[in-house]
């Protein structure tokens, strides 16, 4: 069973941080632990950052989830950027084609229960994420 909960944009900085603090609630709701809430956070705070700087913005989507006693939580998020021109080696440590350390999507996958990737090069990205209680 799921519920969209709310959809949100991120095409700033602000909107990242919104962005954390709506997956802050909505995981303490949920009934997450701390470390269970800190990595969700933090997987969620690098896909913002990364569909702001290499997907040009987009949007996030929240759904809470059950699957009888489990609750959980699944983020989507989604740009229509330039797409992922190599899976594979996107999804090697310490591969960037930015500044940063390369280790935004593998250190997410790593940060949660559930990641699922599809790009199209000239299309866009879409991420989702699920992390259960």
């Amino acid at each position: 069973m799921t519920n969209v909960a709310l959809v949100l944009p991120i095409q700033s900085s602000e909107d990242i941080v919104i962005a954390r603090q709506k997956v802050r609630e909505l995981a303490i709701k949920a009934g997450f632990n701390v470390v269970n809430q800190t990595k969700f956070i933090t997987a969620a705070s690098e896909l913002a950052r990364n569909t702001l700087d290499y997907g040009g913005g987009g949007y996030l989507t929240f759904e809470e989830l059950i699957n009888g006693n489990k609750k959980g939580l699944k983020l989507v998020f989604e740009d229509q950027g330039p797409g992922i021109d190599n899976i594979q080696l996107a999804m090697t440590d310490g591969y960037t084609t930015g500044k940063g350390l390369g280790l935004g999507l593998t250190g997410a996958k790593r940060l949660v229960n559930e990641f699922d990737l599809w790009t199209e090069v000239g299309k866009g990205t879409r991420i989702s994420i699920i992390q259960w209680t």
